[in-house]
Order: structure tokens, then sequence, then C-alpha cells
């Protein structure tokens, strides 16, 4: 569904000048450290070299109240012995200290050296960049930035009288990474990723009710800036304020959300953070390697409605799931998982196709150099259906149509599913009326998917607000669905 973007394709070796240049690396010294990692017998080893540079600034009350800027620059080394992992990290990039590392995750294997080094391999995917290479951090543009900012407070305050507090902010940094492996992998990428943030809150006589919005993206800060031509969606510091500020006086007003089992209809976008949550992570190879997914073994099996196809992509122009190569040197791609019901395959890593004999899908990420690669989704969403939104929500007798989620929770094991709604409503004989507060839903993944009965065709991508969390390493990530009905929802709530 992505348009193949316009960015020219950037040689390995470009990228790889900042680390060989600046931080001093040659790629004999890579060859030690790998060396040095498979000395005492391991099966693979690999090298994972980071360098972020990042900023933050916050406004608070009309003052810009935080401000950051660091830099973090480091590598980890990672030896797989069988099922076993050695690892460590260093940030002291100096031959010293990268051949001690190397030594220390070596210790997790046993025996003779049986694996050689072999020869490095460009093994960055020949197709143009998914983003730009120029990222937000530059010292020039903290001002551009403070006016980002402020035009949100403003838009956000002059949205209501109600708005009682703003709080908004922008986070971006710029990752360099370089990977070098024993089986000949040598990949390199340059990685801008942004995040505007808006919090508000509305007060009246009687209730306290907060919103927020934002987006982004591995985009550039003209993304916020620059005007959007017809049919674009309007990714302004303006539209995220008024975002938060509209969600927040609608909760003002709202009604106690029914509780018992009832249709649900969930909107596009955003709400594909269940789809995420309740199969996603379900849907990782290694949870299925330990047979404690509630999806393991059932390749081939149907899992969901026919209605029903889910795809994880890598690929898409400027998202914030994207990645040109992901953090084992592997080219990112578009996997299906689940297609018109039947379960078609699972996200894996370097590890995970090792050691169950399936494809690797360039899904292997890491929060940063201090942290090991396990099979994480990227951009995850359902695909289009047939059926018109309106007539999904003229379908409805009784029942809630959910248009926003805030936090909600998995267990992998059964697929149990538990998500509060952020901004819901009442259908009542086909029309959508009253805002409710404090609706939540629960489920199981693989069970919910089964009383999927129509599916619109009208999806959308999540803003570019997405941040994934898994064994404490938080990844950036996207979501997304077209308009939902699902005929059977137990929805928690205090209301009738």
């Amino acid at each position: 569904m992505a348009t193949a973007p316009t960015l020219p394709h950037p040689d390995v070796y470009d990228h790889k000048k900042y680390f060989f240049t600046h931080l001093g690396l040659s790629e004999r010294l890579l060859e030690r450290c790998l060396g040095e990692a498979l000395s005492a017998g391991g099966d693979f080893a690999d090298l994972y070299f980071e360098a972020v540079t990042s900023t933050s600034l916050g406004m608070d009350e009309g003052i810009i109240k935080t401000a950051s800027q660091g830099i973090s620059v480091g590598c980890g080394v990672r030896v797989l012995s069988g099922e076993r992992t050695g690892f460590a990290y260093t940030d002291d990039l100096s031959p010293e200290r990268l051949l001690r590392a190397a030594r220390t995750a070596a210790l997790i294997a046993s025996g003779p050296q049986t694996e050689r080094v072999q020869g490095f391999v460009n093994s960055d995917p020949n197709r143009p960049s998914l983003y730009p290479i120029a990222g937000l951090t530059v010292d020039a543009e903290i001002a551009a930035k403070i006016k980002l900012i402020t035009r949100a407070d403003k838009a956000a305050r002059d949205f209501d009288p109600r708005i009682t507090q703003v709080r908004c902010g922008i986070n971006d940094e710029l990752r360099r990474i370089l990977i070098a492996a024993s089986d000949g992998t040598f990949a390199a990428d340059t990685q801008p990723l942004a995040r505007f943030n808006v919090f508000v809150i509305a007060k009246d006589a009687h209730n306290t009710a907060k919103g927020t919005g934002g987006g982004g993206g591995r985009v550039t800060l003209d993304f916020f800036e620059s005007a959007r031509g017809p049919g674009e969606t309007d990714k302004s510091p303006e539209h995220f304020a008024r975002e938060a500020a509209r969600t927040a006086i609608l909760q003002l007003g709202a009604v106690a959300a029914p509780a018992g089992e009832m249709p649900v209809v969930l909107g596009p976008g955003w709400p594909g953070v269940l789809l995420h949550e309740a199969v996603g992570h379900g849907l990782e190879a290694d949870f299925n390697r330990k047979k404690t997914s509630a999806f393991a073994g059932l390749i081939g099996h149907k899992v969901a409605s026919s209605k029903v196809t889910v795809v994880d992509n890598g690929t898409m122009p400027g998202r914030r799931g994207s990645l040109n190569v992901d953090d084992e040197g592997n080219a990112t791609q578009e996997t299906v998982l689940i297609e018109n019901g039947i379960l078609r395959g699972y996200l894996s890593d370097k590890l995970s196709s090792r050691l169950m004999g399936m494809p690797n899908t360039g899904s292997g990420r890491r929060e940063s150099y201090q942290a090991i690669p396990m099979p994480r989704m990227t951009n995850t969403y359902m695909l289009n259906g047939e059926d018109d939104p309106a007539d999904i929500i003229k379908s409805v007798k009784r029942g809630l149509y959910a248009v926003n989620f805030g936090g909600g929770s998995v267990d992998i094991t059964n697929g149990k599913f538990v998500f509060t709604a952020s901004e819901a409503y009442l259908i009542e004989d086909g029309v959508v009326t009253s805002p409710v507060k404090g609706a939540t839903l629960v489920g199981n993944g693989p069970e919910a998917l089964k009383y999927v009965s129509m599916v619109g065709n009208d999806l959308a991508l999540d803003e570019g607000i997405g941040t994934c969390g898994k064994a404490g390493q938080s990844v950036p990530v996207g979501v997304g669905m077209p308009t939902v009905k699902l005929d059977r929802m137990t929805v928690g709530g205090t209301g009738r």
C-alpha cells in the first residue's frame, strides 16, 4: 500500500564512514573481535555498533521547562551456541575494550573454535532508503522546535476555555548503526525518528478530563511544518493540539460506559494497537519456539474470521516502525501473518530462524547496544475489507464504537487482553450517539478475531506515536486497521 520513495539508496560505506572515520574502527578490528567472540567454540557471533544523538524539548504552562540533549555510543557483542546466548557490551570503543567484551561474550560457549569469520559482504538491501538521512538533531533547529511547541500550546488553549492545562513537547533522535557478523553480514544505517506530543486537562463545574494527541515517524522537522496537499492528513502542531483538546472536552460530557457482552465496532487507525497486543506479540517466533504463545503450533490452522488478513510491514516509507535493515543487518520485509483467517507464519530473527528452520523475516530488533535482539513487530495492521464503514455502524442495534485507546495489556500464554478506550461512543439503533467514559474491552486475542463479521474499506495507520515494550526493551512501532465489527466482546463499565 506504500508508494515507492524517491530517496536515493545510500551505500553501506557512506554509513560506515562515521564509525570508521570518527570512532576509529576498521574492518581488521571487527574481524579480530569476531574471532575472539568465537574462540571458545560458538556457532555465530555479531557486533552491533550504535551512536545516537537525541534532543527533547518540553513546554508546560506556556514555559519551556525541560530541554535536554544526549549522545550515546557503544557496542554490543553477541555469541550464539545452540540455544544459549552470550552477550557483553561496552561504551568504550577502544580495541582493548572491544576485544575484552568479545572474550566475555564467548564464555557462554565451550570447546574448540569450529566456526570461522567469513569475509564481509555488503548485506544492505539494494533499494531506496525508507527515510531521509538528515536527522532533527541540529542546534540551529532548536528555535524552530520551540516555535512548533508554542503553536501547539496556543491552539490547545484557544480550542475551549475549559482547557486549563497544556503540556507539549518534541523528541527526536538520529541513530547510526553498524552490524558485522561472523556469517559475513555487514550492514549499516542512519535512522531519524521524531515524535510530537500534546497532553491537556479540561475542567468544568463537575468533571475533570484529559486528552492526548501527537504524531511523527522517521521524518525531519519539515514534516510538522509543511503544508498538506489535498487528501493528505494534517500533521501540524495545531492538528495534534486540537485533537487532544477535543477528546478532553468530549470526556467532560461523557456518560458511564455500559457493561456486558455486546457488539463492538473498532474505528480505523490507532485501534490497531489492540491487534498489535492481542495478536501480534503471540506471533513473534521466540514465544512460539518456547511454546509459550497461544498460537504455538497453529501455522496452517484457522485462527480468525475469513475476513481477517494481518501483515507486518517494515518497508513503509517514513513510518515509525520502518527500517532499512533490522538490528541484525537483514533487510526488512512485508510478512503475511494471518491470511483470510489462516495463520501463515511468525516474525523471526536469526536465532529463531536457525533453531526453528524457518525463514528469517528481518524482525530482529533491540532497544540499544546494551540489549540483545529478539523478534519484534514493525508496522502491524489488518488489511482492508469490502464493507462500507457507515454500513458497519448501521448493522449494530446496541453496542460500542471504540475510536481510540489508552493503555492495555495481554497475557501471551493464553491471549487474554484488557484495553481501556480513551474515546468511545454508544451505538443505538445503527446510530452513533453518546460519548462514554470508563470503557474497557476484555477478551482473548485468538478468540476475538473469530467474531469479526465486517471489515471496512477505510484502512488507516496511526499518527506515528507507538512504542512497544517486550522483555524490558522498548522499540518504535506502527499499528493500523480499517473499521472492524466484532459480533461479541465483553465491555467493562459502570453504566447500563
